[in-house]
């Protein structure tokens, strides 16, 4: 199995402001030996690392830890998106380590509400579907998920992946907004998303809960285009790695192996590029349990 998007940072290594105080368990540093027993419990043996700063030293820190721990499938870093030059010259630095699998800005808290339709970010995101990479948009709703979607028109060559379903607010009055919006990305055949980062701190994180947004997802893009991912240490907030892995298990036991293969590993390795261990002689990943 490859979760598809977990997070490491060193406090002493860079600000990553957004990491206060009052965040509690996320405000320490969160080491590559922490996430190995988390993946090791639950029986996850790859994953890939994003971004949790808009820096190079975010990202300098992430190939490092992939340079020395073979269960970091790939990084998803960061690169300067509205100035084309310096992200062209970045592209070609990172790009020399193979573990470099693709590109994530934090949009959501950038104040800039049109970022994505900027030419300048165009330019530059153009150049990253000329090498292959693909392009993770986080937290889309409410005020990027639309954007996302006339991204992925705008180049179709460019692989976007939609982390976390754009964040559907479960149980709002706006659900039914976030659903059109999700489907005008889903509509889009370069387009994938992540079942990840469902939880809202404060709220249960439960099967009942996710489901609406878990079955929308299967409808609109299906398991082919839809990957897997903890975001922990994220749910250090709520359900923990653990937890968060129960929830996704049951619903993802409803599915067919193939079904659940292409979640848990199949749709993360293609879209990022990953390698395909040698060693297993079981298919890609075991399922979580068969429908009868």
């Amino acid at each position: 199995m490859i979760d598809a998007h977990l997070h490491l940072w060193d406090l002493q290594r860079s600000a990553y402001s957004w990491i206060t105080p009052e965040l509690g368990p996320l405000h320490t540093t969160i080491t590559a030996e922490r996430a190995a027993g988390e993946l090791a419990a639950v029986g996850v043996e790859r994953a890939v690392l994003v971004q949790a700063e808009d820096s190079v030293a975010d990202t300098e820190f992430m190939l490092e830890v992939a340079a020395e721990h073979e269960w970091v499938a790939g990084v998803v870093g960061w690169v300067q998106l509205d100035d084309p030059s310096t992200a062209s010259a970045q592209l070609d630095r990172f790009t020399a380590d193979p573990a470099f699998r693709g590109v994530r800005h934090l949009v959501h808290d950038d104040p800039r509400d049109d970022f994505l339709a900027l030419p300048a970010v165009r330019t530059s995101l153009g150049m990253l579907a000329e090498r292959g990479l693909p392009y993770d948009v986080p937290d889309a709703w409410p005020r990027h998920l639309t954007a996302t979607a006339e991204l992925a028109g705008a180049l179709p060559e460019l692989t976007v992946v939609l982390d976390h379903l754009g964040k559907p607010p479960h149980g709002k009055p706006d659900l039914p907004q976030w659903r059109e919006a999700f489907a005008a990305v889903a509509a889009r055949p370069n387009t994938v998303a992540k079942v990840s980062g469902l939880q809202v701190r404060g709220e249960p994180f439960t099967v009942a809960v996710i489901r609406p947004s878990w079955e929308t997802a299967l409808e609109l893009f299906g398991p082919a285009r839809l990957m897997w991912g903890s975001d922990w240490p994220m749910t250090l907030l709520t359900a923990g790695y653990g937890g968060t892995w129960e929830v996704l298990s049951e619903l993802l036991g409803e599915l067919t192996d193939e079904e659940q293969g292409k979640i848990l590993t199949g749709t993360a390795q293609r879209v990022y590029g990953l390698p395909v261990p040698t060693t297993s002689e079981e298919g890609p990943c075991s399922p979580v349990s068969t429908r009868s």
